[in-house]
């Protein structure tokens, strides 16, 4: 439910060059080995010397050696090599070509003097909003009485302010109903560990904060009572309730009465949930409150109903409901994946005991009803059902009326997306974008579906990108699945495969990947450089069985998809492979390892950001048992078969011609534990053959993405794209 891709919006394409053969089962797989580094022309500056171990572990009689193990303990060697792999790479990046310029362009659009809005919430006749100025290194809070007027914007919160750090930041925020005060998650440094604060309109705190309500992957959540006097919030265990190395789970429910001890707030719900439970809360008017509460990272759900007669479990993990939500009545309305893979809409009657006894509303389409990532994504008003479709990549908001029949719905360019809606006034806000077209916010008329720029909310960005051409195209993977990508193409360039690309994917936890505006990537787009963004299985771009085909022992999939995405730009002479880079993070970044380990040869260069490079580790990490329900686990024989035959880490072999590779890293990762990328880069410095730079760049002021400074954020995409630039051009 929490886990978030990391936003990185693309990278380079390929060339025409035979597939490697996939890795072969883990039974008659070598560990890498750990010969010495070939040999390395004295000239060229020399990576960190890394010394190896003898771990090892045995998993249903397939010994796993493990040379590199000594990097997953933050003991004085560990930090003193990831600091000088770190000088080591940051002096390589900071001499690139472009770093410079592309540091002052970043700037100049990151920085730019407009101000950006997101995250909308309404309650109370006001709208509240993050905000992004110019210049600022994190979003504020603020509250809008009236978005067509830009005098109508005040502060709320400004997390920086009195003694905060650039590294401080709002995880997220949730108005009272009757928005005279908000509940505010505020964490440091990209920890996504934060506490809640109560505040009222002019930022001040009303009492002392809770503290431990939010963790990286699982998240945290708050639900109001109708008059504000107190909340529902989620709390992990304090430090004695559960070992050291569980406090990042055993989600509970509680209840804090505003102007009482946090010490004396009620326990609610949560003492028989799942270690890796991970919650969601909302609220109506009329006191009730949902928690919907998913199996780690899995998209397998239970919801649970408070009301007068306290709570009750409306439904099973195999029941197939990813989504309960209020609508204008006391009725419930549920989507529902049972025996509908892209999903249907349900009503629910307020006193049901369970939700089979839930009502059909709005059938299973063609295409998928995007659920259950946000309270948003089905929204009933007192006389429309809307629904966000998946198209498979680009996305749509769709209306119906309360009984099910289609209703009028606002009309989008095609390969474009909508997020929200969030209801105002007599209709909704949705923002919607393209690739190629800036993000706007806008009114939607439910009766007649006519759409209004908010212009204030939606200011023109600093770049112009409607001279480049989108085309969205399919690619055939090895087992014959159309894969859709689409080519954002430089207008007039060659189409005889000179043309140097960045690729990007995602293809996991049902995530899917979805049109934005490339802002940022305008420095790269205008040096002549094509991006790609293919829709991998793994996703939910085209329904749950999209997903599943992607997940546990299908993951060898995903990384097929991406390839056959490569070979088709080569193939059609877009670009080829000397001129062809890629790029990923978090799941993304396993996308990148296992490109690297299979099909060295389709490209010239790799960034891969936050990645998952050991497979058969993970689960034992910080966050792995979330990861778990996603990956497999290596307690079972054949999904430790098949991590254990894609995992990135343990294909590495001596020898090899590896492409350029950048690895980063945050050393405040509450999501993927900074070791995998240590052990991963040692593993391919002690392997490649050839000068090709194998860099591994770490942060000490940032972790997932999540909360990272505006200046961190420029730095991290100047070496990123300088990088990329240098090797596919």
């Amino acid at each position: 439910m929490r886990t978030l891709p990391i936003v990185i919006v693309l990278a380079a394409c390929g060339a025409s060059q035979a597939p490697v053969a996939p890795p072969p089962p883990a039974s008659e797989h070598e560990p890498p080995p750990v010969e010495e580094r070939p040999p390395i022309p004295p000239s060229e500056p020399q990576p960190p010397a890394t010394k190896t171990g003898d771990a090892a572990d045995t998993y249903h009689g397939v010994t796993v050696r493990d040379p590199y193990r000594w990097l997953e303990g933050d003991g004085s060697d560990v930090a003193a090599w990831s600091a000088a792999q770190n000088a080591y790479a940051r002096d390589i990046l900071d001499a690139l070509p472009d770093v410079a310029a592309l540091r002052r362009e970043l700037h100049d659009i990151i920085a730019a003097p407009i101000t950006t809005y997101r995250g909308f919430e309404s309650a109370g006749g006001k709208l509240f909003a993050f905000r992004k100025l110019a210049d600022h290194e994190q979003p504020d809070l603020v509250v809008i009485t009236d978005p067509t007027r830009a005098d109508s914007v005040h502060l709320v919160l400004d997390p920086t302010a009195n003694g905060g750090t650039a590294q401080q930041t709002i995880d997220w925020f949730v108005p009272s109903p009757d928005g005279s005060k908000l509940a505010v998650s505020i964490s440091q440094g990209g920890s996504e560990h934060g506490d809640l604060h109560i505040v009222d309109l002019a930022g001040t705190d009303l009492e002392p904060a809770i503290p431990n309500v939010q963790q990286g992957t699982g998240g945290g959540a708050v639900a109001w009572t109708p008059d504000g006097k107190g909340l529902y919030y989620t709390r992990y265990p304090k430090p004695g309730e559960r070992p050291d190395s569980e406090l990042a789970f055993w989600l509970q429910i509680y209840f804090h009465q505003l102007g009482t001890p946090a010490g004396r707030d009620r326990y609610e719900l949560g003492k028989d949930f799942p270690k890796i439970a991970e919650v969601l809360l909302d609220s109506d008017r009329r006191g009730r409150v949902i928690a919907s509460v998913q199996l780690g990272d899995g998209g397998t759900f239970r919801h649970y109903l408070r009301d007068a007669r306290g709570w009750r479990q409306l439904d099973d993990w195999s029941d197939g409901i990813t989504f309960a939500g209020f609508g204008p009545t006391d009725d419930l309305y549920l989507v529902s994946q049972h025996d509908a893979p892209h999903g249907k809409v349900l009503r629910l009657a307020g006193d049901a005991r369970s939700a089979a006894a839930a009502k059909q509303v709005i059938a299973e389409g063609t295409e998928t009803i995007i659920a259950p990532y946000d309270i948003h994504d089905l929204l009933v008003t007192r006389d429309r059902i809307l629904a966000t479709y998946q198209l498979g990549g680009p996305s749509e908001l769709r209306a119906f009326t309360l009984a099910g029949a289609p209703a009028k719905s606002p009309q989008l360019p095609a390969v474009s997306s909508v997020s929200f809606p969030v209801p105002w006034r007599d209709g909704v806000l949705i923002a919607s974008s393209s690739y190629t077209t800036p993000r706007t916010i806008s009114q939607v008329d439910l009766a007649t579906g006519a759409m209004t720029t908010l212009a204030p909310l939606s200011p023109a960005p600093p770049v112009d990108l409607s001279t480049f051409v989108v085309t969205r195209e399919v690619a055939t993977s090895k087992d014959g699945t159309k894969i859709p990508l689409d080519i954002i193409w430089p207008a007039h360039a060659p189409h005889d495969g000179s043309t140097p690309c960045v690729i990007t994917g995602y293809g996991g936890y049902a995530i899917s990947r979805t049109p934005s505006f490339l802002a940022t990537w305008a420095p790269v787009l205008t040096r002549g450089v094509c991006v790609v963004d293919v829709n991998l299985r793994g996703g939910k771009e085209f329904g749950e069985a999209w997903h599943q085909a992607g997940a546990l022992v299908h993951k060898q999939n995903v990384f097929d998809d991406f390839a056959a995405a490569l070979q088709y730009l080569i193939a059609n002479r877009y670009t080829s492979a000397q001129h062809l880079g890629i790029i990923g993070g978090s799941n993304g970044g396993l996308l990148m390892g296992a490109m690297i380990t299979q099909h060295p040869d389709l490209m010239a260069v790799v960034v891969s950001s936050v990645g998952i490079y050991d497979m058969v580790r993970t689960e034992l990490s910080p966050n792995g048992a979330y990861n778990a329900m996603e990956y497999g686990s290596t307690a079972d024989p054949d999904q430790f078969a098949a991590l254990y035959a894609y995992s990135p880490y343990h294909h590495v072999v001596a020898g090899t011609r590896y492409p350029a590779i950048l690895m980063t890293t945050g050393a405040n990762d509450p999501r993927v534990s900074p070791w995998q990328s240590r052990k991963m880069i040692a593993a391919l410095q002690a392997a490649r053959a050839g000068d090709a730079p194998i860099l591994l760049r770490t942060s000490d002021k940032a972790g997932h993405g999540m909360g990272s400074s505006m200046t961190e954020q420029i730095e991290l995409l100047a070496h990123e794209q300088a990088f990329l630039l240098a090797h596919v051009r």
